[in-house]
């Protein structure tokens, strides 16, 4: 509830911000160019930008809050195309009012080719980042006004990165980026990562390469004079994403490699009806510390009573797993979502019923190695299942969640989670 009022502010403000006055002469043409200027609009919003005339002021960091760093805010942005179609600048600063430190970034790219949307970029970034956290590269930008997880998450590390990446449409169907990075990492919280006669590291370095690719074999795109456009959305949709580190080069510590990946199906009925499966999965070989192993996406914090517990769901995230109660360094999770058809009951009050199930798998070689940290593994099996009732007012509902298997707990009301949720779409 603490960015309830902002949310409210904001989409007043995109409300507003469209509202023209048509005279009766230009009536027609008015309303097809605000129709069109509206839908720009509100396309940067859902990225997360506020358009400007060379600079497109990023939304994510306007505020934001953890743990870690209490209120987190700041503000960032990018060059568009009226600065130049070939050349972009791009950072942000922030300010954590709990541990009272600056994080920044700054970097730019410049642009090889159009029609296959190929960019050379390169960042300096000195920030946080979850651990266990495992992010593709070749991701859209995700832009949410409510970030559920970030609220609870506890255990970060400071990075500074120095990347250099390649973004390429290598044809239709397929989207990579290679990225090679030099960091400097440095937990927040108390951890060794103990390789017996081979050291202890509590802070490391790593010189990393990745590669990640998105095959979409079933969507539909065109060459626009902005580059290739993905005009319809087809499922299946495969991404992989290998990554090496080394050692003894750019003075690496460690020496591991990782492999992730996931695939999206979904079904769509004519009935307004759909059923989703996503099947995530990574594996960690080699010397690998518990910043970058995986955590399987828990959504839960560790209070007392239900009603302590209450927050918002995430959107593909365990909602009765606890955060840091398990991690692995190999994993699968498997998650089931059908969405039965709205309940028209008023123009206006449209909710939809979700069913959901989810289920994940993991285990570690060595956990011994990670000292100063207590935590499970999943080699049994973590289960839960519930459901949402969406849009019930204004894009929030209410999600309900039940643990069950081999690692339900002792305590009934411990596997339950009750939160609402969030859904608005700003494409009309």
């Amino acid at each position: 509830m603490k960015y309830f009022w902002l949310l409210i502010f904001v989409i007043f403000f995109i409300n507003k911000s469209q509202a023209q006055v048509i005279t009766p002469g230009d009536e027609a043409s008015s309303v097809e160019n605000d129709s069109i200027k509206k839908a720009e609009f509100l396309k940067y919003i859902g990225n997360g930008y506020f358009p400007t005339k060379y600079i497109n002021l990023d939304l994510r960091y306007l505020v934001k809050y953890n743990q870690h760093e209490g209120f987190r805010t700041g503000l960032g942005g990018v060059t568009n195309e009226i600065f130049s179609k070939n050349f972009r600048l791009e950072g942000y600063t922030v300010y954590g009012f709990l541990d009272h430190r600056f994080k920044y970034s700054f970097g730019g790219g410049f642009r090889l080719s159009k029609k296959y949307n190929t960019w050379i970029n390169l960042n300096y970034t000195d920030d946080l980042q979850e651990t266990g956290s495992s992010n593709f590269l070749t991701d859209k930008r995700f832009f949410s006004f409510f970030e559920p997880r970030l609220i609870n998450i506890s255990l970060f590390h400071k990075h500074i990165s120095k990347t250099i990446s390649i973004e390429h449409q290598l044809n239709s169907k397929i989207v990579t980026e290679t990225q090679l990075s030099l960091s400097k990492i440095d937990p927040t919280y108390n951890y060794t990562f103990n390789l017996g006669t081979r050291g202890s590291y509590s802070n490391f370095d790593l010189a990393t390469a990745k590669l990640s690719l998105q095959w979409s074999p079933f969507s539909d795109f065109e060459y626009t004079p902005n580059g290739l456009s993905e005009t319809k959305i087809g499922y299946p949709k495969f991404t992989i994403q290998y990554t090496k580190s080394f050692t003894d080069v750019f003075n690496g510590d460690f020496n591991f490699s990782k492999l992730d990946f996931r695939t999206i199906q979904e079904f769509k009925y004519k009935n307004e009806s759909s059923t989703q499966f996503v099947l995530t999965g990574g594996i960690a070989s080699g010397d690998t510390p518990i910043t970058h192993l995986y955590h399987a996406y828990p959504n839960n914090v560790n209070k007392e009573t239900i009603l302590n517990r209450f927050s918002v769901a995430g959107t593909n995230s365990f909602e009765t797993m606890y955060f840091n109660e398990f991690f692995s360094d190999r994993f699968a999770t498997l998650q089931i979502k059908h969405r039965f058809a709205p309940f028209k009951i008023s123009p206006w009050f449209k909710p939809q019923l979700v069913i959901i199930s989810r289920f994940a798998y993991g285990d570690m070689n060595n956990q011994n190695r990670h000292e100063n940290i207590s935590f499970g593994t999943l080699e049994k099996g973590f289960s839960e299942s519930g459901f949402e009732i969406n849009k019930l007012f204004f894009g929030f509902g209410l999600s309900f969640a039940y643990r069950y298997g081999a690692y339900h707990l002792p305590k009934l009301e411990d596997n339950i989670a009750f939160k609402f949720t969030f859904n608005i779409s700003l494409d009309k």
